[in-house]
């Protein structure tokens, strides 16, 4: 028998801790989609926070969000239908106002008095509902900002998409905002540049970036081969990214990237984009370009996440001194999972960091130039 044993068998390994998903969600705003695609006349079923909800609007317009389990029978309400300004039960006709109280029961002389439900908070900005969501129950946080863009007739209305995905923790997709390195390696784009700057509940990512000339028709959201775009990247809580790209040739673009959480181990994706109208570009032509980043956009993160899907978690990552603050990000984050009395004065005062891209670039700029003599060479 040939036994074979590794050179570092004797030495010390690093080992990976992965812990488990908090069962706890975020403390925040955390955006549902487009407001009026809730306005249709027709309940809404929403998977989130580990329960089941369910928006609708009322004769006014006004979009209620409810837990959509009846508390009669347990009938499921965005089976229902909406009567007036009531949410309907398909079970019993039991109808329940927006604000958690049973209207009316149809067939019966009186409501019984403990006839309420639960009834989320919510809030429409930036054509966008949000649900308010506190494990300790507390008021809701004034920090989502308005998008000056939004609703301007040099703007695009929002291209929207949205995607599911599980066996991963939202945290994956809020370490993004340091992971200077995968932007190279995964979508396929330069950084020339970047900063993280954290703050109270906001995290910003400033980068500037060049897409990679050997990946030519590849780069996924295109601002021209040799373009370099300034992008301004913040999260507000834990769950909502406002992101403004600004190219070299004038072309500006405003990208939502947000979520919500399903379960422990899944969320949905949402994005969004609005592109500002060049001059002599037609509204068609605008809403067109829109659709385009829409369609980069998605590709972007369907390459995310074929990595989330087929990686570990891991708590203590093994970083060189040119990553991110992957840690103190981390460190931001928690503030939203844990009670306010414990938040810690390091959550939340201000950190700014700015990653040495030097050596980076100096490979990238080699190995692209590389890339490119053997693509010329095979003709």
């Amino acid at each position: 028998m040939t036994i074979t044993e590794p050179a570092n068998a004797t030495e010390d390994v690093r080992e990976i801790e992965n812990g488990h998903n908090p069962e706890r969600f975020a403390r925040g705003w955390h955006c549902l989609g487009l407001a009026d695609s809730f306005r249709d006349g027709r309940p809404h079923g929403i998977d989130a926070f580990g329960v089941k909800l369910v928006v609708w609007a009322d004769s006014t317009g006004t979009l209620n969000i409810l837990d959509s389990y009846c508390r009669h029978m347990g009938a499921d309400l965005s089976q229902g239908s909406v009567k007036g300004d009531e949410i309907a039960c398909p079970f019993h006709d039991w109808r329940w106002g927006g604000k958690g109280r049973c209207k009316a029961v149809p067939y019966a002389k009186r409501v019984p008095p403990l006839a309420k439900t639960r009834a989320w908070t919510s809030m429409e900005r930036n054509g966008q509902l949000f649900v308010w969501n506190d494990p300790e129950g507390g008021p809701p946080e004034d920090y989502i900002p308005s998008i000056e863009a939004y609703g301007s007739d040099e703007w695009t209305e929002w291209n929207w998409n949205s995607v599911t995905i599980t066996g991963s923790h939202c945290r994956e997709i809020v370490d993004n905002v340091v992971d200077m390195a995968h932007f190279f390696y995964v979508h396929l784009n330069q950084p020339l540049h970047f900063r993280n700057i954290f703050e109270d509940q906001v995290a910003t990512q400033e980068m500037s970036f060049k897409p990679r000339a050997d990946m030519a028709g590849m780069d996924y959201v295109n601002f021209g081969e040799e373009s370099v775009t300034q992008s301004y990247a913040s999260y507000y809580g834990p769950s909502y990214m406002i992101n403004r790209l600004a190219a070299q040739d004038g072309l500006e673009v405003v990208l939502i990237n947000c979520h919500y959480p399903v379960r422990p181990d899944s969320f949905v994706l949402l994005y969004g984009v609005i592109v500002k109208r060049a001059p002599g570009m037609t509204a068609e032509e605008a809403d067109a370009l829109a659709a385009q980043f829409g369609q980069g956009t998605m590709d972007t993160f369907e390459q995310d996440v074929v990595i989330w899907k087929n990686k570990a978690r891991i708590d203590n990552p093994l970083l060189c001194e040119d990553d991110g603050p992957v840690y103190q990000l981390r460190r931001w984050y928690e503030q939203f999972y844990v009670d306010r009395a414990d938040i810690r004065d390091d959550m939340i005062r201000r950190f700014e960091f700015d990653v040495d891209v030097t050596k980076a670039n100096e490979f990238w700029d080699s190995e692209v130039a590389k890339n490119l003599e053997l693509a010329a060479a095979k003709g």
